[in-house]
């Protein structure tokens, strides 16, 4: 007997009701391999069957629709979808929004994609690019949602600069959010003042407190170096390491977990390193060898990461821990957290200068919760 999940995604309430909102509706679909409903059917095939003929274009997000396109700076170029004969518009490439000839083939904008609720992962900004072409349009935004990996309760990390806006952090979110993708485009229309009519059909059975294994559903890669729940949770802190020259793990079968560079004393490192620097986790020395990417065919030293207690983990403030002395340059979004580490600050001030800050975060965003 096939197992049943805990929980009913948005694309599984949309079948639940067999599309009836959309009847007469001329639909796009944002969407990648990870849309799926929970009998593993692609989000396309689910709309094309319930709703025959509607289905007028796909859209893909970086990493194109299949998730084909391993390099994080390859853009995607558009396509023709051979089972459905549609055509499939690349959301990361020169524009990174729909245009208007792309809209002007659809009344509703249908979006269904796995977020893993770092604030660093793309998905969340091609959302809203799509809300605002949507919003100067007039076309209607629908939001299938699905789980945060990470839950929805804990935040981490310093929000977002202003100056520090970008593709890689399009709002001023800490790096660990605790919001789904529905929560997020209802926070964007309100902070970007957007008129775009949007409707999140909202998941069902899902809690804030739930990690991804407590919903039952299967993993899929939402992208190629993604490849298990294990990955989203260290995510929020490893990614950290792109803004450096120590390899993040791609070009291995565990990215992210894995980490460390030629040069890395990994001995050194670990011997000023404590337990409560580094809660709930245990770093295990290991050596590989990036078959791509950074330090691509050269023996690496470094580590693979562990994580033992999940309510007791807090992966972004682990790896600044671990990176305090050797990093250079971050994507943290904050200069203040640079210079403080590149002169040898301490990192609890640095912490403590940001924990007042998201508990406003968590009063802020109660308004745009959904569960």
């Amino acid at each position: 007997m096939p197992r049943i999940p805990r929980v009913l995604t948005g694309l599984d309430r949309l079948v639940e009701e067999n599309g009836d909102r959309f009847k007469n509706r001329r639909l796009g679909l944002l969407a990648n391999q990870a849309s799926a409903d929970r009998r593993l059917r692609s989000a396309k095939e689910v709309i094309a069957h319930l709703l025959p003929g509607q289905l007028k274009a796909l859209f893909g997000p970086q990493h194109g629709y299949g998730g084909e396109d391993q390099d994080n700076m390859v853009e995607t170029q558009d396509a023709t979808d051979p089972t459905l004969d549609l055509p499939v518009f690349s959301l990361y490439a020169a524009s990174r929004e729909p245009d208007a000839s792309m809209l002007d083939m659809i009344d509703t904008l249908i979006v269904d994609l796995q977020d893993v609720g770092t604030r660093v992962y793309t998905f969340a900004s091609t959302m809203l690019n799509c809300l605002k072409a949507a919003s100067k349009k007039g076309t209607q935004v629908v939001i299938l949602d699905r789980p945060n990996p990470l839950g929805g309760s804990v935040v981490e990390g310093n929000l977002l600069n202003r100056d520090y806006y970008s593709f890689v952090g399009p709002y001023r979110l800490p790096m660990r959010h605790g919001l789904t993708m529905g929560e997020l485009a209802q926070l964007f229309k309100d902070v970007f003042d957007l008129h775009t009519p949007l409707e999140v059909i909202p998941m069902k059975g899902w809690r804030r407190d739930m990690l991804w294994p407590d919903t039952g559903l299967r993993w899929i890669m939402p992208s190629p170096n993604m490849p298990l729940p294990e990955t989203a949770m260290v995510y929020p802190g490893q990614v950290i390491w792109e803004g450096t020259n120590l390899s993040e793990g791609r070009g291995t079968c565990r990215p992210f977990e894995i980490f460390g560079a030629p040069y890395l004393n990994v001995r050194a490192i670990h011997s000023v390193l404590d337990a409560e620097q580094i809660p709930g986790c245990e770093l295990k020395a290991y050596r590989f060898r990036p078959t791509f990417n950074k330090w691509s065919g050269k023996l690496c030293h470094g580590f693979m990461i562990h994580v033992l207690d999940p309510d007791a983990y807090q992966p972004y403030w682990s790896t600044l821990n671990v990176l305090k002395a050797i990093m250079e340059t971050m994507i943290m979004g904050n200069a203040t957290l640079r210079h403080n580490l590149e002169a040898g600050g301490s990192l609890s001030r640095l912490r403590s200068s940001w924990l007042p800050e998201l508990e406003d975060f968590l009063e802020w965003r109660k308004p745009y919760l959904i569960y």
